[in-house]
């Protein structure tokens, strides 16, 4: 029952029953300019905003050269390059002994140490994963264990192209040195106690596969020089700064930096693995024969890695 009741009231007043009013108004002097279809909360945007953007992934690997996003393609069974707001990805799942693990791949702009971050960057605005992985090829510099062919599985980075360029010309090293989380390491540790130290694979490029080769533990120098010189001032200071470091590239440093500068908050900051396969020695014989086969071991092994890793 709705009643009037004496005075300068106004407005409605409900006593039972269902009523349902859009775009409507009441009192003294309402006004309203709205569209006749409201618009959605704030909250509920804000969500349909995400949804759009973001594809939650468990891994996201990040590759230079295109042969090892061809090699990542292929041995993950990931689906070819598609765009996202301008950007190219590879996206797909991967079955191991532990489930199914949701990967997204891509290439930096250009190497180096800055197109690594801003990959990585991209990554996390359109996908979130909870795990990085650096994919590719690098330089050996101990051809007894980081012989062409066989993969160095790194969780320590030495930046080295830190320096003080002192009178006289002289350049005093100042490396930097990063590590992945201990959960991390712990679930590298596990898979070579599981597979050997050093491990054994089967070579994953065409013609190789009758060929064995190594997959050892051991750190990564990075700075922003190609090294082509076994007389390298920049292997020399590697090599006194720790003697397991077994390999170089231009990305690492990069990589590890950016998780380090993300370790606040409390949004989860994914841990990170870098599979370099030695396709060189660092060394005047540098040159590009064996790209394809570095490439494919270092994607084999970072797929025997994910049940450790997830």
């Amino acid at each position: 029952m709705n009643q009037q009741t004496p005075g300068n009231n106004s407005g409605i007043l409900n006593v039972g029953g269902t009523n349902s009013f859009t775009n409507t108004t009441f009192g003294d002097q309402a006004q309203n300019h709205g569209s006749p279809h409201a618009a959605p909360p704030a909250e509920v945007a804000a969500s349909t905003c995400s949804q759009k953007t973001q594809q939650h992934r468990d891994v996201g690997i990040v590759t230079i050269l295109p042969g090892e996003m061809r090699a990542v393609v292929d041995r993950f069974g990931l689906r070819r390059s598609h765009k996202i707001e301008d950007l190219f990805f590879s996206t797909g799942r991967i079955t191991t002994e532990s489930g199914d693990v949701s990967v997204v791949a891509t290439r930096t702009l250009a190497p180096g140490q800055r197109s690594v971050m801003s990959a990585l960057e991209n990554l996390r605005t359109h996908f979130a994963p909870r795990l990085w992985l650096l994919v590719g090829i690098g330089g050996g510099l101990h051809p007894e264990q980081a012989r062409i062919g066989n993969v160095v599985v790194s969780t320590r980075v030495v930046y080295y192209d830190s320096r003080k360029i002192e009178e006289g010309g002289h350049v005093q090293a100042r490396g930097e040195e990063r590590g992945a989380p201990a959960r991390i390491m712990h679930a590298v540790n596990a898979y070579f106690t599981d597979h050997g130290e050093p491990a054994v694979i089967r070579g994953q490029a065409e013609g190789h596969d009758k060929r064995t080769f190594e997959v050892v533990p051991g750190l990564i120098g990075s700075g922003e020089a190609v090294i082509a010189a076994r007389d390298s001032s920049v292997r020399s200071y590697l090599e006194h700064y720790n003697d397991k470091v077994l390999a170089v590239d231009m990305e690492a440093g990069g990589l590890s930096q950016y998780w380090q500068e993300n370790s606040v908050g409390t949004a989860l900051n994914p841990g990170w693995v870098v599979v370099r396969g030695i396709s060189d020695n660092a060394d005047q014989d540098k040159d590009d024969k064996s790209h394809d086969l570095a490439a494919r071991n270092a994607a084999h092994v970072a797929a025997e890695l994910l049940p450790y890793l997830c």
